[in-house]
């Protein structure tokens, strides 16, 4: 049921970035048991949502994971946890440090109750730097790692990207940071405790096209790679819409010039080669767009699929649903949840031949899972009586919950 089944993960992660990642290991078999303080993930609050608790949102992010509450603040409840912690693989957490010292949940105490654990602190920065404890979403590391600059040498403004993508990159870091983890305590024996601070993976993630000449001391040209920094490199408007169209090897653009009846600029020596091309990156991106603006958009895909040549439509996220490549491979479905109704499931996209990642659980309801898991570490009836209480209303987490949430998704 998956290549990490077997694996226990304590997530305490909220909103994005953690529950993205955590999601990623939980279809890949692991057993993730969401560990919410008393109200939960604070993006069980969003909207639009059938119930409390469960907007559209949360569906998919946190399927194949069981729901627990523990209130670690209190001295039962976080000696429930530290039990738990004794019997798991992983722990990941996306709190600042002064939140870890102040509930007594750091890497050395964990340690201490299971050394070969697993302990993955998921920050927006670095602890040892002085953001350390600065709180960091989305939106600021866009900001902080250059990804709204590159946008502004483009459009002239720097922007945002509309997709919380440096939470999605740094929850992937989680995933193969502890994926490699638990492959070395294979071997070793050993726990091993982690930090995956978000500025740093997107800085990286980031440099590694644009350094290109700037890499060199002293730099031999400036920061950027200016084949993606080219005004000219977008969506081309065709007859009848836009389409990405991406001729890149020499083959390449010998047939689209081809194509277009220009076949003596293949031997330009503004486009003979890669690096002419990129010297000549606006002309040449300048020619494509006129060129495209002749054919309609599926003329371009037959020809280009005929030639080899990257080139896809612009589609809208709606038309996603009837895309047939994604109709044939069956990447959507329709799933019922028990209370909330039917959704939209989107498949994990990484095939396995021998352990294939599905769905094995409808995200949960708050707190679903509590007595449960707590069963199955061992814990007495009144003994979990003691430790489960339906915690305060959602409106109540303003003065306590919120106050140690992570600061970044």
């Amino acid at each position: 049921m998956g290549p990490l089944a077997g694996v226990t993960i304590l997530d305490l992660t909220s909103v994005l970035m953690g529950p993205f990642a955590t999601q990623i290991l939980g279809d890949m078999g692991a057993d993730v048991i969401k560990v919410e303080m008393p109200g939960g993930d604070i993006l069980r609050r969003n909207l639009p949502a059938r119930n409390p608790d469960m907007p559209g949102q949360f569906l998919n992010l946190n399927r194949n994971k069981r729901s627990i509450v523990l209130d670690l603040k209190q001295a039962a409840p976080l000696e429930a946890f530290l039990r738990l912690v004794e019997g798991a693989d992983v722990v990941i957490h996306n709190l600042r440090p002064r939140a870890v010292a102040s509930l007594g949940i750091s890497a050395e105490v964990l340690h201490a109750r299971n050394p070969q654990l697993i302990y993955c602190a998921a920050r927006g920065f670095g602890e040892a730097g002085p953001y350390g404890d600065k709180a960091a979403y989305d939106d600021l590391i866009q900001a902080g790692s250059g990804l709204c600059t590159l946008l502004e040498r483009v459009s002239g403004t720097p922007a945002y990207v509309p997709t919380a993508m440096c939470d999605k990159i740094a929850g992937q870091a989680i995933v193969y940071a502890v994926t490699a983890a638990l492959f070395a305590r294979e071997r070793s024996g050993k726990g091993e405790s982690i930090e995956v601070p978000m500025f740093e993976v997107n800085v990286a993630f980031n440099l590694a096209e644009h350094l290109a000449g700037f890499a060199f001391e002293p730099a031999m040209a400036p920061f950027g790679y200016g084949r993606l920094l080219s005004r000219f490199r977008k969506p081309y408007r065709t007859a009848d819409g836009h389409i990405a169209l991406l001729p890149y090897t020499d083959r390449n653009w010998e047939r689209f010039f081809a194509f277009i009846g220009r076949p003596e600029l293949a031997a330009d020596p503004r486009f003979v080669n890669v690096g002419a091309r990129i010297e000549n990156i606006d002309t040449l991106y300048a020619l494509v767009e006129e060129a495209a603006a002749g054919r309609t958009t599926a003329e371009w895909v037959a020809f280009c699929d005929e030639a080899s040549i990257p080139a896809m439509p612009v589609q809208s996220p709606e038309a996603l649903w009837s895309d047939p490549h994604l109709v044939a491979t069956g990447f959507f479905e329709t799933a019922e949840h028990p209370s909330e109704g039917r959704y939209k499931s989107v498949r994990f996209p990484i095939g396995f031949a021998e352990h294939r990642p599905q769905m094995r659980r409808h995200a949960p309801r708050l707190s679903e899972h509590t007595r449960e898991v707590l069963r199955e570490a061992g814990f007495a009836e009144a003994e979990i009586d003691a430790l489960v209480s339906p915690g305060p209303a959602p409106e109540a987490l303003a003065a306590s919950t919120i106050k140690e949430k992570p600061g970044h998704e």
